[in-house]
């Protein structure tokens, strides 16, 4: 048996990579109003010192990379690093989760560079609830992104709603009539609790509840999607090209087929996103270890996966907000 495979026997090939903790949105769900304590430059992780743990772990069997934040487009130059994953020969494909709101700009660029899909949240297409959910930012500015994404064939354009029960709801129907009429990708996410907040009080809505309410625009047909490395199940409105997702975090957990580990922007490995357990790698890199020490601590993370997280028991992390470890 080759490549990375936890204490479960679960393959682990795919890194998610936050290369900031800073975001020019303030979404309810992700941090507070107000904003996190940010880092210090000298504390996040140099494009160089990303590639090198991405090597190492390319090494190991890594083959999937997404780029995350924070929001990965207000660092200067992402498609420098796009362009140094890209050397890596190993590494299949590099993707991109952003908020949207800088990405018409840079997307070229990023193409271009190696970037091969993107993901990118959009929570409402109200223009007034937008600035209300991510209270900050305009509606006009994603949507622009969500054009020059697919104008620049980054195919599927994935596009991320996180439902929140009395706050955007009632506009499932909405979203997903746009797979019929616009040919667009919607998943539709369950928020889920974070930094004390449990999911009684955090607005959840669960998928079971978002089909009912999708399904009087007609049944919902499971199709095969093979794009991309998240638990997401998928189905298809009658004439639609494009497709529905859902992703449950929270109601019906997908840790038995988890194959990721996440890498924060300050240099530490997460085997679980839902668990502050972190392996250092920063560290480790500044005291110039050899690859295969920094091999050992990649394997050491992944040896600490658990089987599942326990948020259903109101479990949750403590140590940082979604804006830190990038989801």
């Amino acid at each position: 048996m080759t490549g990375l495979y936890d204490s479960f026997q679960r393959p682990v090939n795919y890194l998610r990579i936050s290369v900031t903790d800073r975001c020019n949105l303030r979404c309810v769900y992700c941090m507070p109003e107000d904003g996190v304590p940010l880092l210090r430059h000298s504390d996040i992780l140099s494009y160089e010192e990303i590639y090198d743990i991405a090597r190492a772990a390319a090494g190991l069997g890594i083959n999937k990379v997404r780029l995350t934040g924070g929001e990965p487009l207000v660092r200067a130059s992402l498609s420098r690093l796009v362009k140094m994953l890209a050397s890596i020969s190993t590494i299949d494909e590099i993707s991109l989760t952003t908020n949207g709101t800088l990405l018409a700009e840079s997307v070229a660029e990023l193409k271009a560079a190696g970037l091969k899909r993107v993901n990118i949240s959009l929570d409402t297409l109200q223009p007034e609830r937008f600035q209300s959910i991510t209270r900050r930012g305009t509606l006009a500015d994603t949507l622009k992104g969500i054009t020059a994404a697919q104008d620049a064939g980054l195919n599927p354009v994935k596009l991320n709603m996180v439902v929140m029960a009395g706050v955007n709801d009632d506009e499932l129907n909405n979203f997903a009539a746009k797979t019929v009429t616009d040919g667009w990708h919607v998943r539709f996410i369950e928020v889920m609790p974070f930094a004390g907040k449990p999911p009684a009080e955090s607005g959840f809505f669960p998928v079971s509840a978002m089909k009912q309410r999708i399904e009087s625009l007609g049944k919902l047909e499971p199709v095969l999607h093979t794009a991309g490395n998240g638990p997401a199940k998928y189905y298809r409105l009658p004439d639609a090209t494009g497709t529905i997702g859902f992703i449950t975090p929270v109601s019906e957990h997908f840790c038995y087929q988890c194959n990721r580990l996440r890498l924060t922007a300050d240099g530490k490995l997460r085997p679980c996103l839902m668990s502050d357990r972190e392996i250092d790698l920063k560290d480790a890199l500044r005291r110039n270890v050899p690859a295969e020490d920094l091999q050992d601590l990649i394997r050491q993370a992944v040896a600490a996966k658990p089987r599942a997280h326990h948020l259903a028991e109101g479990c949750v992390p403590q140590g940082r907000f979604f804006s830190q470890i990038g989801g």
